[in-house]
């Protein structure tokens, strides 16, 4: 007997015959004789209607209020997928954030999880109950109030549940029946990986792969949890197995490199002339900071009279124009001669734990890309990935060209 947290995101939930497909996905696990904690979303698109409301009722809405309004969206799942679990025949009970509890920081709307206390669920599985708990959701610990986690945060609250219970394994069930080498919408011979670690998913779901929200793939690997990426829409009798998220030793074949990822959320913005002293580079990046701007790739190029030097980074497509605006404002303090952006790019990376222990993986790259006609703005490398930014057209054939460079269309 295992003791399991089965998640089931929106699109699972959508209306009552998907639910009825969901609860058919649970029973087959009480029946292996399992012990098992459901965590549910709200119904697809319920979040955003509620959401829509509390901006129509208030503009300038108390978001202590807004967290008891979004939450209800999830408390409605969890009370129907316990019904259609007692419907054939299951012992169930919802359970709200609070109730369990799971308890969280006062950030009203993106709160982070505290401690979770799953005392009370060990005595439901003690009377052979399934437990349905709404995701997304907690309690602040002094105030009482219910928080949110944010967008992606029933994932969260499933992992943090799995800790919390100390499961065997946790299954995040969604539209999809694994992570893939790429999107398979642009490279048909995208396979299904069978397992990836849990640092090559963080750097997936950080750079564009939204199979996974990146909070959760951070609490599964500090806590060590196997996690299991499948879909809900496999017949519930006959399911595929997925994708395992697990700590590199369960990995005994490594490739060098796991999957190509692409986001299409960039903006770049380059200084030109801009004078090469120091202080420079924080008058430039602490007042994005303190706008909370997230800055990913930065490149620096010295002029040849090494008196002023270019400076190019990259923001989020939809912080560009306030970052243009702080940058335009400071321009005296910064004192570069020209500001330019574009928005029309993309970043393109390849992960993969394998690149630790081979040479030239990124070199290989540069070189196939230009072979195609390829330009590269900007290169930024760790010790498991590299992204380079290219212009947005180019975004299919990049994916293709280093998707095939790595081997990752044979089977």
């Amino acid at each position: 007997m295992a003791r399991l947290v089965m998640k089931f995101g929106g699109t699972s939930v959508a209306n009552i015959e998907r639910i009825r497909n969901v609860a058919q996905h649970v029973k087959r696990e009480v029946d292996a004789g399992h012990q098992v904690a459901v965590v549910v979303s709200a119904m697809s698109g319920k979040t955003n209607e509620l959401v829509g409301w509390c901006k129509d009722a208030s503009s300038l809405y108390d978001t202590r209020e807004y967290d008891v309004v979004v939450a209800s969206g999830e408390q409605v799942t969890s009370g129907l997928v316990a019904l259609a679990l007692q419907n054939l025949g299951l012992k169930a009970r919802s359970w709200q954030g609070w109730q369990i509890p799971i308890l969280t920081s006062d950030a009203h709307g993106s709160a982070r999880i505290t401690g979770l206390d799953g005392a009370r669920l060990d005595e439901g599985f003690a009377r052979g109950e399934v437990a349905v708990v709404s995701g997304f959701q907690g309690v602040h610990e002094e105030t009482g109030r219910i928080t949110t986690l944010g967008r992606g945060g029933s994932d969260t609250s499933a992992v943090a549940l799995a800790a919390g219970i100390k499961a065997d394994r946790c299954d995040i069930y969604t539209d999809v029946d694994g992570v893939y080498t790429t999107d398979p919408r642009i490279v048909s011979k995208a396979r299904r990986l069978d397992k990836v670690a849990f640092e090559e998913m963080l750097e997936m779901a950080s750079l564009g792969a939204k199979v996974l929200q990146v909070r959760s793939v951070e609490l599964a690997m500090v806590h060590n949890v196997r996690t299991f990426v499948r879909s809900s829409f496999d017949d519930p009798a006959n399911p595929q197995a997925g994708t395992l998220i697990c700590d590199e030793e369960e990995i005994v074949e490594q490739q060098i490199v796991t999957g190509i990822a692409y986001s299409k959320d960039e903006a770049q913005i380059t200084l030109r002339r801009v004078a090469d002293k120091p202080g420079v580079a924080a008058a430039i990046f602490v007042p994005l900071a303190d706008a909370n701007i997230n800055v990913d790739m930065i490149i620096q190029v010295v002029s040849d009279d090494t008196t002023t030097t270019d400076i190019t980074f990259t923001v989020p497509t939809a912080d560009f124009e306030r970052a243009r605006s702080i940058l335009e404002r400071s321009r005296s303090e910064i004192a570069y001669q020209t500001l330019q952006g574009a928005t029309d790019v993309v970043k393109v990376s390849a992960i993969g734990v394998g690149m630790r222990s081979h040479a030239g993986v990124a070199a290989k790259a540069f070189k196939a890309l230009a072979e195609k006609g390829i330009n590269i703005r900007a290169i930024t490398t760790s010790e498991i990935k590299f992204s380079i930014l290219i212009d947005a057209a180019y975004t299919e054939l990049a994916v293709r060209t280093l998707h095939s460079l790595y081997g990752l269309d044979k089977a």
